[in-house]
């Protein structure tokens, strides 16, 4: 990224939480080695300023609208200060304490971004933490970022991959054909044609997002043992390895239907640049147990990029500031890195 680059967007997420502090501390991170690159913060102003005096964090907070002057300031001014965009509170915040009151705030400070994407304010998105439950307690219908995202975008179909964001030659990433659904639902979510723009949106993305020439992606079956040759499920059989059949006769490096509780071992992904897992809690595990800390979401098949942490609000942590802003800091390097590799793909083309 250089300076004639639009900036990247970071939504704090909920303020009760520990996005206000792990935004701040990994924006401050990513500016002492990218001083040309500033980011901006989404969120109460007055709040971050709050946040940062209690837990002294070191940063002198501005408003989005001197944003203008950054390439005047000195370079020790620019690792020193967060651009902050305005977005005022609803309520009072007692950090670790959740407030439906700010339910509003939190979905307009993702309105924010969104909007700044669409006007090319912001050439990505970052997301801190939202919590869930309080966002649906206000009475407002709220799946989680990914689905909020899609309508946004007016896309029909997304994909939600989660990857280790640590800079390694062959990083796990795992990508979902179904994501928040209960497991009774799963089965009856994958279809011949929902696995089909799955691994067409993964695809593309791998593509012209990280500058993968041709991805190598594996599929996990669905039943025990990858459904055992129909004994436990006739799902790979009817549909998943079907799927793979055609893919692989347009030319796609897919293969499967591989047992879940196999595959995830060098000897495979040593191989692989994505897993495709058919539910949530069969790929996301592994993924966060190599890399936990570090892990990162990233929304495919958007017209935008938008990555986040792995993690959620941690409301315990942050009244006491014991915070790891590991993942954050992954995440801003990771939509860094495809902002770039996207605009090399589009100068290529």
């Amino acid at each position: 990224m250089n300076s004639h680059t639009p900036p990247i967007a970071i939504t704090t997420g909920e303020p009760a939480g520990i996005g206000p502090q792990i935004s701040m501390l990994a924006a401050l991170a990513w500016q002492a080695s990218h001083p040309q690159s500033p980011l901006v913060l989404i969120g109460d102003l007055f709040h971050l300023r709050e946040v940062a005096q209690r837990f002294q964090i070191q940063a002198e907070l501005i408003p989005s609208t001197a944003l203008a002057s950054w390439d005047d300031m000195s370079a020790a001014e620019k690792t020193s200060t967060l651009v902050v965009w305005h977005c005022p509170l609803f309520a009072p915040v007692q950090l670790g304490e959740l407030d439906v009151g700010n339910a509003p705030y939190v979905l307009n400070t993702l309105d924010i971004a969104l909007l700044g994407l669409k006007n090319g304010t912001f050439s990505a998105m970052v997301t801190a933490p939202v919590h869930k439950g309080i966002i649906n307690d206000a009475g407002i219908a709220f799946t989680g970022h990914t689905e909020y995202l899609a309508e946004f975008a007016g896309v029909d179909q997304v994909v939600m991959m989660l990857a280790d964001g640590r800079e390694d030659e062959q990083p796990l990433r795992v990508a979902l054909a179904t994501t928040h659904l209960p497991l009774s639902a799963v089965s009856a979510a994958i279809t011949p044609a929902g696995l089909t723009r799955t691994i067409d949106i993964l695809v593309h993305d791998l593509i012209h997002h990280f500058g993968i020439a041709q991805p190598r992606i594996l599929v996990t079956g669905l039943n025990p043992h990858a459904g055992e040759g129909g004994h436990m499920g006739r799902e790979e059989i009817d549909i998943i390895n079907p799927m793979i059949a055609a893919a692989q006769a347009r030319g796609l490096d897919v293969h499967g239907a591989y047992p879940a509780d196999t595959l995830f071992q060098p000897h495979y992904l040593n191989q692989a640049d994505a897993v495709l897992a058919m539910y949530h809690d069969q790929g996301l595990p592994v993924l966060k147990y190599v890399s936990f800390g570090h892990g990162i979401n990233i929304t495919l098949g958007l017209p935008f990029i938008r990555t986040s942490v792995d993690h959620g609000t941690a409301l315990d942590r942050a009244k006491s500031g014991a915070v790891d802003a590991g993942s954050m800091q992954a995440a801003i390097r990771t939509a860094a890195r495809m902002v770039q590799t996207q605009s090399n793909t589009k100068d290529a083309s």
